[in-house]
C-alpha cells in the first residue's frame, strides 16, 4: 500500500476541494481516504506518505479522440474556409499514416494528453485500411497501434472501432483518402470488428488498460436502414457518433429523410444510456428532448468547435434536459481539459449573454465521472474507496494559479499546471515530466514524419 498526503483534494459531492486528505492506494485501487472530519485527532500523517502539494483531482478522461489530428497543429488555423475546406488537409495527413507512423504519432498525443492529467481517452477510430482502402496483412494493425500507444503512454484507451461507409448522406461512395476508413458493408465492418475484440482480448487480457467500444462516423457515413441493426448488435457497449456538427449535415437529412440527425437515429433505436452524441451544435428544440429524454450523453469539445467555426452547442438545455455531459479534445487544436471546461461556461455566456450556468463541480464531473462512463469505465473519475488510482495534482502556486482558490482552478489552471498523474496507481508524471517518453521530442519526430 502507498498513501498520499493531498494538500487539497475534490472529493465526491463537495461543493469545493476539501484541506488534508490522505488517500491510501493498493493494486491499483483507491483503499481508503481520510479527512479531518474523518479523523478528530487530525489527518494522519504516516511517515512514508508521499506529499502532493497543490490541489489534487480525479483523472480526468477525454471522450472524444483524433489521435492523428495532432498533425494539423499550427498548420491549419491562419487561412480562411470552414470545416469542409479544412477536412482536406486532415485527410492529407491520414493518406501518409501506416501502422508504425501511427503508432508513433498516437504515442506521443497520448503522452502529451497525460502530461495534461488525463488518464483515460476515447479514441474515434476509423483510419482503418492502408492506401486505397486495401486491408493490411492484419486487418486491425492500424487500432492495434492505437492500443499499443495508449500502453507506452500510460493512459487508458477506449478504441471506438467507427462505421464509416459513405461520403453523404444520399450514399455517394467513398473516394480518395475515404477509402481507408470503409469496411465495404455492415457485414464486412463486423467481421474485421470481431477480429479486433479477439485479438485485443488475447493480446492484453479482459481487464488491463482497453477496451473495445464502438461508433457510427455519422447520418452522413451510415446508410440509415443500417443503424437500427448496428444499434441492437452493440446493445450495452459504449456507442459514440457524431451529431449535428455542421448545418449541413441537418439540411441533407431533412432533405433525404424528413426528419433532423437526432430524430433519425432515435427512430433506429441508437439513443440510448450507453451513446454519446459528440458535439450536437445544431439542435432544434425537439432534438434537446430527445437525446436528453434517453438518457443520451452529449461529448463538447469547444476547442476543436471554436477552431473550425462549427458553432457553440446548447450545453445547459442538454444538461437540463437529461443529458450527461463530457469533455474532449477532438481534434487536438488544444490538449487540455482545463480549457474545454471552462469553455463549456464561457461559451454558455457568449451564447445567451448571461453569467453563470455551471457550477465548479458540474465542470469537474464533465471532466471526469461522466467522462470515464461515457467510455465504459465507471469505476474511474472519483476518489473514493474502490475507484480507480487515478490522481491528478495541480499546482496552486503558478502564475495562473497563485492567489485563486482551490475551487476556481477550472478558471485558472491550464495543462502545464499539472505535475504529478497516477493512473491506476502508476505514477506516469512526476514533477511535470513523463516518467518514460521525451514528449516534446516524441511529438517533433512523429509529426515531422507524416508533414514533411
Amino acid at each position: 500500500m502507498i498513501a498520499y498526503l493531498a494538500e487539497y483534494a475534490w472529493l465526491p459531492d463537495a461543493p469545493a476541494p476539501t484541506a488534508e486528505v490522505l488517500i491510501e492506494v493498493a493494486d491499483g485501487r483507491i483503499t481508503g481516504v481520510t479527512t479531518g472530519a474523518d479523523a478528530p485527532a487530525g489527518v494522519p500523517r504516516p511517515p512514508d506518505a508521499v506529499r502532493l502539494p497543490g490541489l489534487t483531482l480525479p483523472g480526468l478522461a477525454n471522450a472524444h479522440s483524433h489521435a492523428f489530428h495532432r498533425a494539423l497543429r499550427g498548420r491549419t488555423h491562419g487561412g480562411r474556409g470552414d470545416f469542409w475546406s479544412w477536412r482536406d488537409g486532415m485527410y492529407a495527413v491520414a493518406a501518409r499514416l501506416d501502422p508504425d507512423r501511427y503508432l508513433a504519432l498516437a504515442r506521443a498525443a497520448y503522452a502529451e494528453m497525460a502530461l495534461a492529467g488525463i488518464t483515460c481517452v476515447g479514441e474515434f477510430h476509423y483510419l482503418h485500411h492502408g492506401p486505397e482502402g486495401v486491408p493490411y496483412t492484419d486487418p486491425n494493425a492500424m487500432g492495434a497501434a492505437l492500443v499499443e500507444a495508449a500502453a507506452q503512454a500510460g493512459i487508458r484507451l477506449t478504441l471506438l472501432d467507427t462505421l464509416y461507409l459513405t461520403a453523404t448522406v444520399d450514399g455517394d461512395p467513398l473516394t480518395g483518402p475515404q477509402r481507408r476508413f470503409g469496411d465495404g458493408d455492415l457485414d464486412g465492418w463486423s467481421t474485421r470488428h470481431d477480429l479486433l475484440k479477439a485479438a485485443t482480448h488475447a493480446r492484453i487480457g479482459a481487464t488491463s488498460h482497453a477496451r473495445i467500444g464502438v461508433a457510427l462516423h455519422s447520418v452522413r457515413a451510415v446508410p440509415a436502414e443500417l443503424l437500427a441493426t448496428f444499434a441492437e448488435h452493440n446493445e450495452g457497449v459504449p456507442l459514440h457518433f457524431h451529431l449535428s456538427e455542421q448545418p449541413a449535415e441537418n439540411e441533407a437529412c431533412l432533405a433525404r429523410h424528413g426528419c433532423t440527425p437526432s430524430q433519425l437515429l432515435a427512430d433506429r433505436g441508437v439513443l440510448s444510456p450507453t451513446a454519446t452524441a459528440v458535439h450536437a451544435t445544431h439542435l432544434a428544440d425537439a432534438d434537446l428532448a430527445l437525446l436528453g429524454g434517453t438518457g443520451t450523453g452529449v461529448c463538447f469539445c469547444p476547442t476543436t468547435e471554436r477552431d473550425l467555426a462549427d458553432g457553440i452547442g446548447p450545453a445547459r438545455e442538454l444538461a437540463d434536459a437529461g443529458s450527461p455531459l463530457s469533455l474532449g479534445s477532438d481534434s487536438h487544436a488544444v490538449i487540455d481539459l482545463f480549457e474545454e471546461a471552462r469553455a463549456v461556461e464561457l461559451d454558455e455566456r457568449l451564447r445567451t449573454r448571461r453569467r453563470g450556468h455551471f457550477a465548479a463541480t458540474e465542470l469537474l464531473t464533465a471532466a471526469t465521472s461522466t467522462g470515464h462512463a461515457a467510455l465504459g469505465w465507471p469505476d474511474a473519475g472519483r476518489i473514493a474507496v474502490g475507484q480507480r488510482a487515478d490522481l491528478v495534482t495541480v499546482r496552486l502556486d503558478s502564475v495562473r494559479t497563485a492567489g485563486v482558490p482551490p475551487v476556481g482552478m477550472f478558471f485558472a489552471a491550464s495543462a502545464a499546471d499539472v505535475t504529478d498523474v497516477l493512473v491506476d496507481g502508476r505514477p506516469v508524471v512526476r514533477d511535470g515530466r513523463h516518467v518514460t517518453i521525451d514528449v516534446p521530442d516524441a511529438l517533433r519526430e512523429s509529426i515531422g514524419a507524416v508533414t514533411r
